[in-house]
């Protein structure tokens, strides 16, 4: 069983790499492009398109649950927490994973929008920091999506602590986590989102729902497909009333789409795959991309012609410079901090 575990949590989920590449396509090319146009440019009166323009900022949850099911995936089958070297060596993986690319924006955007009033020199520390998630008005200053990035580093913090205590730390953990976020949200909730006091609730409601996913993963496996889409769409057609626009989405629908996701060989694609480890880059990129273009020119309007052009030429540029940080900046950064962090390891040994 020890092995099983073993063999299991070494192995890279590319299917959930290729989802988290479609989430990330979602928020910046569904829902940030909004930021585009002139004000109902996209508005088609469709529903079933129109809820992507005005409710895919909710593709952030299906990021939380993924990194929580994958985060279980790969540190819980061989118990890499259970000792204070271990717990350092995730901080400094979790670092060299997030914060060069985060840095390298911050700074960009400071350069690009210095006068905005927004981009305060307190927004700028939360941002340095990885605090953003607390800057205000959340999502408007430097790097706007960067925001989940902090609600994200509470998470990993909670989780390394709650695995390095055992089982049943972690269940304590898991279970405070899922229990303060619904408290948190229906507190509060309203059909019309989002709320920028909404952030830590659904990054720790996700997050820890994942884990939760992962270790049910071999009763969960038994669920028919079909009963998975159903749940996936009630999700998102259950009315917003008093549970909020949050709660149906991501109880309903993100676990539902994880699930279907493990059973999808096409998700591990070669090109999804590529959008999937991209995918940090398009999600930090887009938007200060999107908020330039309109800087310098102006929303667009017009035409089909000019929309479909328009979207085109983003998602192009978008991609050419997710690709070039990938392989530039975030690749580079991960492999010298992680060299770093080993080869001073023999030192404070030695210490």
């Amino acid at each position: 069983m020890v092995q099983a575990c073993n063999n299991t949590a070494a192995t890279r989920l590319a299917r959930l790499d290729g989802l988290r590449g479609l989430a990330a396509c979602g928020v910046a090319f569904t829902y940030h492009v909004r930021a585009l146009y002139v004000e109902g440019t996209l508005d088609t009166g469709i529903a079933a398109v129109d809820w992507f323009h005005l409710s895919g900022w909710l593709f952030v949850d299906l990021f939380f649950v993924l990194s929580g099911y994958i985060f279980a995936h790969v540190y819980l089958g061989r118990a890499l927490l259970s000792h204070g070297r271990g717990l350092a060596d995730f901080a400094v993986a979790r670092f060299a994973r997030l914060y060069p690319l985060h840095l390298l924006l911050l700074l960009t955007t400071a350069l690009l929008f210095h006068d905005r009033p927004e981009n305060s020199a307190a927004a700028f520390a939360a941002h340095l920091v990885m605090l953003q998630a607390l800057a205000k008005p959340v999502a408007q200053t430097f790097v706007g999506p960067s925001w989940s990035l902090s609600v994200e580093a509470v998470c990993y913090v909670l989780f390394a602590l709650g695995a390095a205590a055992g089982p049943r730390g972690l269940r304590l953990v898991t279970g405070f986590a899922l229990a303060l976020a619904l408290a948190m949200i229906l507190a509060h909730a309203a059909p019309e989102g989002p709320y920028g006091r909404d952030n830590f609730p659904r990054g720790l409601l996700g997050f820890f729902l994942g884990q939760v996913l992962w270790h049910g993963r071999a009763r969960l496996a038994q669920v028919p497909s079909a009963a998975l889409v159903a749940i996936a769409l009630a999700g998102v057609t259950i009315p917003a009333t008093w549970l909020g626009a949050i709660l149906p989405p991501a109880l309903l629908t993100f676990p539902a789409l994880l699930l279907l996701g493990l059973r999808m060989a096409w998700l591990e694609s070669r090109p999804l795959v590529w959008l999937g480890d991209r995918s940090y880059a398009i999600y930090l990129i887009h938007l200060p991309l999107i908020e330039l273009f309109v800087k310098l020119r102006g929303p667009l309007g017009g035409s089909t012609a000019a929309l479909v052009l328009g979207q085109l030429t983003l998602v192009g540029t978008v991609l050419v410079l997710a690709d070039l940080a990938f392989r530039h900046v975030e690749k580079p950064a991960r492999g010298c901090l992680r060299d770093a962090w080993q080869q001073a390891r023999p030192r404070r040994m030695a210490i």
